[in-house]
């Protein structure tokens, strides 16, 4: 299983260096792949005719090694149902003089159930941006760098090795800033891209240590060794390389205080936002987060900041959403606050419940950003204020997009209310028991964790992070933050679903294009993907905690229905007008997201520039000053005693006697 493993992750890389070869070079021999197009509005690909996919040599180096990786995916996710427990295999090994590093793979059922999402996220990306990106010159590349950021996904996803993970980390980094700055002829891009590689970058380098201190502590850096020693491990070293951990899970998953590179990641092609935000990148540390489960619940500490961290992001986050006028960042705000459930979640236990809403939530965000791509190809703007009446126009993608949306906000019975429920009574059990997180609670048992094995076999890992003790706690008063934070972010998060379906389907039209359904592989890729984004949620019901639960199912609705029908009735007041004018004074604040980027430039920005500016002025007018100082003093130098050495026979012969001379008189006077 090992082995179908590593030809998941091996396939989308063969296609990325393959696409980037021959992908221009296929692309003449099979007849082109059409003119340089224009762009629509944010750098969007333009609406067009592509040429059927068969001619299209970029797309089927980039579709068909990742379709097989699908199956693959799907094989070993089976396997791994029929038959739960680890597998590890190691291919080499890495010595470094210290710690030995394993290129290593590990399968379970969390790296089964998230590899087979990425797949399958990946592949609808790949398809859609056939069509999308028809237009584009540069398709080849594009399509390369989606199929290696797929590859460096599938690493983390499936690593057995700490440094291994750690290469397809920063593998992913470094595609998303080519990928998101795609267009890097429009500045906006460009520094969009610059922006997420520095902020992310920032937290890797955290990220770095925590696994550097946890490999020194466990005397390896396999995973399952590091969750196998960390009950003997100072408790000081294990809190310190949790939060260090946590600064690389924050920039990845765009958490407070590093979350404000995703909104700004919006000016890349609109299939790099559904990949970015439901499969990749943003995935990547919530992942981590339950991989290493142990070494957190073995530092409450950490799940404490976590879950301060998450509150914080998913309240304002949900609150910029509300006010955000572009389509593409009402869903990235949404991302980050979706994202911020899923890290409440693992604060308070529940890890079953945080990947359930992780695969539920890689679903359904990326059918909305696919859906919002087609709606604006269509009508060739981002706002919201432009669009209104296209459900009669473009029915797939209103279908599509309305279960989209009810499953963000949690409607029953999508797949959204499911996992975000599990959450909130993960959170209602903590707040309840004075901070409990009990074995239960964690997913010891479920699908997403490690299976006991017999001594001998695969080794295995207790997530309390102490066999036998079952319990940890976090503090009471988080507790409870965690979980009021969780049911009104449910009212907010209805509340702008509620906005942004209104807006773009009902009312009158606002703009003067043609409304009609985007091109049929852009349509039945969104279409697809409706159908997991509906129906997911009932997979769940094998797991007694991913299971409906009454009391925090009915609270949850309540605030569903208070916030959807709270923005339905400021809408239906007068339909031509955006429902968030009813947050008044505080839309300004809410629209620029609490003015963050703005505290950050004031506070970090600005000053370093000014540093940057003092450095070059002493350089230019200190260092450079010497270095060109001494350079001249020493041309001056030469010119004196270049004089004598002037190049005439004659001058040397004289100057000879002339010393001779001197010498000669020299000895008599003086002997």
């Amino acid at each position: 299983m090992t082995g179908l493993a590593a030809a998941i992750v091996l396939l989308p890389f063969v296609a990325a260096f393959a696409g980037m070869l021959l992908g221009p070079r296929l692309t003449k021999l099979l007849g082109g792949r059409g003119g340089r197009g224009g762009r629509g509005e944010g750098g969007e690909g333009g609406e067009g005719a592509p040429l059927p996919l068969l001619r299209n040599g970029p797309a089927l180096i980039a579709c068909v090694p990742m379709a097989a990786s699908l199956v693959l995916a799907a094989i070993v996710a089976f396997q791994v149902w029929r038959d739960p427990g680890e597998r590890i295999r190691v291919f080499t090994r890495i010595p470094t003089g210290g710690v030995e590093i394993l290129v290593a793979l590990q399968v379970d059922g969390l790296a089964a159930v998230v590899g087979l999402m990425v797949c399958c996220v990946a592949l609808a990306v790949q398809i859609y941006s056939v069509t999308y990106m028809a237009k584009d010159p540069r398709y080849s590349s594009y399509a390369a760098f989606i199929s290696l950021f797929t590859a460096a996904m599938l690493l983390v996803v499936y690593a057995g090795d700490l440094m291994v993970l750690y290469v397809g980390w920063e593998v992913m980094g470094v595609c998303s800033y080519f990928l998101i700055g795609h267009h890097w002829e429009d500045r906006g891009n460009s520094r969009a891209a610059v922006k997420a590689f520095l902020v992310t970058r920032l937290g890797d380098v955290g990220f770095l240590l925590g696994i550097l201190v946890l490999g020194t502590g466990a005397k390896t850096f396999a995973i399952e060794g590091v969750l196998r020693a960390v009950p003997a491990m100072p408790h000081s070293t294990v809190t310190a390389a949790a939060l260090l951990l946590l600064a690389g899970v924050a920039g990845k998953s765009a958490q407070f205080p590093l979350h404000t590179w995703l909104p700004d990641a919006m000016a890349g092609p609109t299939p790099i936002s559904a990949l970015i935000h439901a499969a990749t990148m943003v995935a990547a540390g919530i992942y981590v987060v339950a991989r290493v489960y142990g070494v957190f619940v073995s530092a409450p500490a950490s799940l404490t900041v976590l879950g301060i961290l998450a509150v914080i992001s998913m309240l304002g986050s949900a609150l910029a959403a509300l006010a955000q006028d572009d389509i593409k960042r009402v869903l990235a705000y949404s991302t980050i606050s979706q994202l911020a459930v899923m890290a409440a979640g693992l604060a308070v236990g529940g890890k079953s419940a945080a990947i359930f809403h992780l695969l539920t939530h890689g679903a359904f965000k990326a059918l909305l950003f696919l859906g919002a791509g087609c709606v604006i190809v269509v009508s060739g703007s981002n706002l919201l204020r432009n669009y209104g009446g296209l459900r009669q126009g473009m029915p797939i993608a209103f279908w599509s997009m309305t279960i989209g949306l009810a499953a963000l906000a949690g409607v029953p019975p999508v797949s959204g209310w499911f996992s975000k429920d599990s959450i909130i009574e993960a959170a209602q059990h903590s707040a309840t028991h004075s901070g409990e997180i009990s074995a239960q609670a964690a997913g010891e048992h479920g699908w997403f964790s490690y299976a006991p094995l017999q001594e001998g076999q695969n080794l295995t890992f207790n997530t309390i992070g102490s066999p036998g003790s079952g319990i940890a706690h976090i503090p009471t008063g988080v507790a409870w933050l965690i979980y009021i934070g969780l049911l009104v972010t449910v009212a907010l998060t209805a509340a702008y679903a509620m906005r942004l379906w209104l807006m773009t389907f009902f009312g009158e039209p606002r703009g003067s294009y043609d409304t009609h359904d985007a091109p049929w592989l852009m349509t039945g890729t969104v279409a697809v993907l409706a159908v997991p984004s509906a129906l997911l949620g009932f997979f769940g019901g094998g797991a007694e905690e991913l299971r409906p639960h009454f009391t925090s199912a009915v609270i949850g609705v309540i605030f569903l229905v208070v916030g959807g029908g709270a923005a339905f009735l400021v809408w239906n007041r007068d339909p031509a007008l955006d429902p968030a004018r009813a947050l008044g004074p505080a839309r300004p604040l809410f629209l620029r997201a609490f003015y963050v980027d703005e505290v950050y430039a004031a506070g970090i920005v600005r000053p370093v520039q000014a540093l940057a500016r003092y450095v070059v002025a002493f350089d230019d007018k200190g260092i450079d000053a010497a270095v060109v100082g001494t350079a001249r003093a020493a041309r001056r130098l030469g010119g004196v005693l270049r004089v004598p050495q002037n190049g005439n026979a004659q001058g040397y012969l004289t100057g000879l006697i002339a010393g001779v001379v001197v010498i000669v008189a020299g000895v008599v006077i003086f002997l």
